[in-house]
């Protein structure tokens, strides 16, 4: 992040300097314009800015109804906040394992999974990857599910050419820093097409009050302020261009692995799948590999920087050992909690850097 806001650095002050002349710094102009912007992108009707990605989710769920005693189906890889948002509501997640090659939700194992309590479906676009929608949508049509789509990690992301986010009764996107489209802190917005959904997450983010000091509903407060709303508008008129490069970049890593047969997929390393479905925005460019964890320590002493999404599954952590789960449960999500390691993925990489990086593990699996 920290070369992207270097060239932005003029641009970002004058923004800066245009609120603070403003004096308005909560839901004004710079939120209102933005809502715009990104529902218009993302081809829906309503954007609500919120304070954050979790809040957009925690909102979408209590908006969607969803509440104590019912069960949201979801994925146990993805970050905690997925999870955290339904039992937030006090509803019950129940997790399906996912698909190998996407690493996301298995979609063919959601219908058996579903109760009289189910109230709601959570696909996680991970990685930047699109879910596959349609059967996700005919399954919530034929049980009468809500459908909330975490697009945290996916802004912009395909599916069979429609934009995600602009499928569920919900979409929720996430600002935070790192993010593809990244505010200076935590900022986030639920999308929809449902007028009324909108209303009533526009009621919950300011403490469920249409008037001051009048509170129709229990809610919290959870508003977008204009700061980061104007920054995320001075990049946003980049965003397209950043997509296009981070596509350029994972198509230089792809083309560089692909060269190596000792690591090409199935013998030592698996590389990111884009289906022919999807346009994947990569958020992350994720590998798989049996020895992460010593390729991990490798690239760090040659001085490359990876990350490690998501070390522990959802059904695994602490915090969730009352739903009863229990190691083997979700055999393909425990094996990418091992084995995923995320490479250099910005747009201002460079393609020699790009080639540094895979030589170096080219290197560590020639030993």
């Amino acid at each position: 992040m920290h070369r992207q806001n270097k060239t932005l650095k003029k641009e970002i002050k004058k923004c800066f300097s245009q609120v603070v002349e403003s004096g308005n710094f909560v839901l004004g102009d710079n939120v209102r314009i933005l809502e715009e912007q990104i529902s218009y992108f993302c081809n829906v009707k309503q954007g609500i800015g919120v304070a954050n990605g979790s809040d957009a989710l925690y909102l979408s769920l209590l908006a969607c109804g969803v509440g104590n005693g019912d069960e949201v189906i979801t994925t146990p890889f993805t970050f905690f906040a997925t999870a955290g948002a339904i039992t937030r509501t006090g509803a019950k997640p129940v997790f399906v394992d996912i698909d190998a090659k996407t690493w996301n939700i298995d979609a063919n194992l959601i219908e058996e999974k579903i109760t009289t309590r189910t109230k709601a479906i959570l696909p996680v676009h991970l990685y930047g990857c699109p879910v596959e929608m349609d059967a996700i949508m005919e399954i919530a049509k034929r049980y009468q599910l809500k459908v909330i789509e975490d697009a945290a990690q996916a802004l912009g992301a395909e599916f069979k050419g429609q934009k995600v986010g602009s499928f569920g009764d919900t979409c929720c996107i996430s600002f935070f820093p790192t993010k593809n489209l990244g505010a200076f802190g935590d900022a986030g917005m639920v999308l929809t097409n449902n007028p009324d959904i909108a209303e009533r997450i526009k009621l919950l983010r300011v403490h469920g009050a249409k008037k001051k000091y009048c509170h129709e509903i229990l809610g919290c407060n959870s508003r977008l302020d204009e700061l980061q709303a104007a920054i995320l508008r001075t990049k946003y008129k980049y965003f397209e261009q950043w997509t296009n490069r981070r596509r350029q970049i994972a198509k230089k890593y792809h083309d560089l692995f692909q060269k190596q047969s000792i690591i090409v997929d199935g013998v030592n390393i698996k590389l990111p799948h884009e289906p022919t479905y999807a346009y994947h925005v990569y958020h992350q460019y994720t590998i798989q590999t049996k020895q992460r964890d010593q390729l991990k320590e490798h690239l760090k002493q040659n001085g490359v920087e990876t990350t490690v999404y998501y070390p522990i599954p959802m059904h695994l952590q602490e915090v969730f050992a009352p739903l009863g789960y229990g190691d083997g449960d979700f055999p393909i999500a425990e094996a990418a909690c091992n084995e995923v390691l995320s490479l250099p993925m910005f747009p201002e990489l460079t393609d020699k850097e790009v080639g540094y990086v895979v030589q170096s593990i080219i290197d560590f699996f020639s030993k």
